[in-house]
């Protein structure tokens, strides 16, 4: 009985899928063996089909009003910086044809297509990160088809509308990107990942864990819930200034967006002061009650206030109007609770506090906001005291440490750190990921190593046992 069920479906997917991913191929075609200043106008124009300032605009607008989530103004800056880095970033590297040539090692490495990539973007992010991976994927001279948030798709249709026209203007294959038609479905996106070559996710870690069980090479990224530390020697002023800015970019739809902060006690009234001055509020016992019934549902957070505008959530939460005026919300936990929703992830204006003892209880402090989740993501610190971040580093399960930074704008890439800009961090295996980087370029191609024999590097046996013969013998 289960088969003729599913025979519509089946039959839906195929008349669906196999289409765009001909066409794709079809567009990789188009391309091939093009050279790499070729690629570069592709990739450029397709950058500036979102920086351009009245698209960005325009598409944070339908952003919002298709998603609820976020704010304009914020989401602006997002599809022009992420958009800027990124293609600042690429601009700065060689994917095609050789990329490498080491004559004394007598190695060559070529740069290859993936093929098609299938890319599922969230609803937080509809039109930054589907522009984001595809000039990723194009630097390559791969395809691409995005797998859109069912409630972001018709703004990421429309920024797909805009790079295909960027790339038709360049009489290149417009067919390079690709997204799914409406209505997108389960089933259609797990179809199109395993028709792809390579699966990239951003997003929910249901979708996470479907493209890892594809059958498809794939890329995910692990949920974030970060937690940052302000020691007893932080420039508390500036440690605030910096946590606002992040805290309330986009409404904390970042998935670096700081979850909790764990104060040490020698500064702690010191700091909670510095923060009330920038704008935040100091709830009450009683208001955390409030936050907490109004903010989950069943056990799950209540998309009427995740992400939304600080008056906004105020007001839904019931708030003293004085809380209206504030732009973010510290909520003090008296210990750490692991099973508290407090400890987890609230994509909302909401900051969980709590109140470390000593350096060594704030590390602790860390590992626990991690373990219930955000392992592999990434943690902060302000500080002047040598030793602290890199004991940090040290210890945490997290592929990013940030330092004296601002996390949503640091975390994803800056221009003032080292990072890849990016909207998709990857957190190793402690988050179930392959990767424990950003997301960049280097995951959209193959390489081919051309080797030629060359002089024998064949150390002796005593360079390389000699230590262990000295130490326990030949035994």
């Amino acid at each position: 009985m289960a088969e003729p069920a599913s025979a519509p479906r089946d039959e839906q997917e195929t008349a669906v899928i196999e289409p765009l991913i001909r066409r794709a191929r079809t567009a990789m075609a188009g391309i091939s063996g093009v050279d790499q200043a070729r690629i570069d106008e592709l990739v450029t124009a397709v950058a500036w089909s979102l920086y351009k300032p009245e698209n960005a605009r325009r598409l944070a607008e339908m952003a919002v009003q298709d998603t609820g989530i976020g704010n304009v103004a914020d989401k602006v800056v997002k599809n022009q910086r992420k958009t800027f880095g990124t293609l600042r970033d690429l601009m700065r590297a060689r994917t095609v044809g050789i990329i490498e040539d080491d004559p004394a090692r007598g190695l060559v490495r070529y740069a290859k297509p993936v093929g098609v990539v299938a890319a599922v973007t969230p609803s937080t992010n509809p039109a930054a990160t589907p522009v984001n991976k595809t000039m990723m994927a194009l630097k390559g001279a791969n395809a691409i088809i995005i797998a859109p948030s069912p409630a972001g798709w018709t703004t990421t249709h429309e920024a797909v509308e805009l790079m295909r026209g960027a790339l038709a203007r360049l009489d290149a294959p417009a067919d390079l990107v690709q997204v799914l038609p409406a209505p997108v479905s389960r089933e259609i996106t797990r179809a199109v990942m395993r028709a792809a070559d390579l699966v990239v996710t951003t997003g929910s870690q249901n979708n996470v864990r479907s493209a890892y069980s594809s059958g498809t090479p794939a890329i995910g990224v692990g949920a974030g819930n970060v937690p940052v530390v302000i020691d007893d020697t932080a420039d508390l002023d500036d440690a605030a200034e910096k946590i606002l800015a992040s805290k309330t970019f986009d409404n904390a739809t970042s998935c670096s967006s700081e979850n909790s902060l764990i104060i040490l006690d020698g500064v702690y009234e010191e700091a909670m002061d510095a923060l009330v001055r920038v704008g935040a509020y100091r709830t009450a016992p009683t208001e955390r009650e409030l936050i907490e019934k109004a903010l989950w549902r069943d056990g799950k957070l209540n998309r009427e206030l995740i992400a939304r505008d600080a008056d906004v959530f105020a007001r839904g939460v019931d708030l003293a109007p004085e809380a209206e005026k504030c732009r973010f919300f510290l909520v003090e936990e008296p210990e750490f609770d692991p099973g508290s929703p407090f400890a987890d992830e609230k994509l909302s204006l909401v900051l969980t506090v709590y109140r470390a003892r000593d350096f060594d209880h704030a590390v602790t402090l860390v590992r626990d906001v991690l373990d219930v989740q955000g392992k592999g993501h990434s943690c902060g610190i302000h500080t002047r005291t040598p030793g602290h971040p890199e004991r940090l580093a040290e210890t945490m399960d997290v592929v990013r440490v940030l330092i004296n930074q601002a996390h949503t704008f640091g975390n994803g890439g800056s221009f003032n750190n080292a990072l890849n800009f990016t909207l998709s961090m990857g957190c190793g295996t402690w988050g179930g990921n392959s990767i424990s980087e950003n997301l960049n370029y280097r995951h959209f191609i193959n390489i081919t190593h051309l080797v030629t024999a060359v002089g024998e590097d064949r150390p002796t046996e005593e360079e390389l046992f000699g230590a262990h013969f000295a130490r326990y013998g030949r035994d």
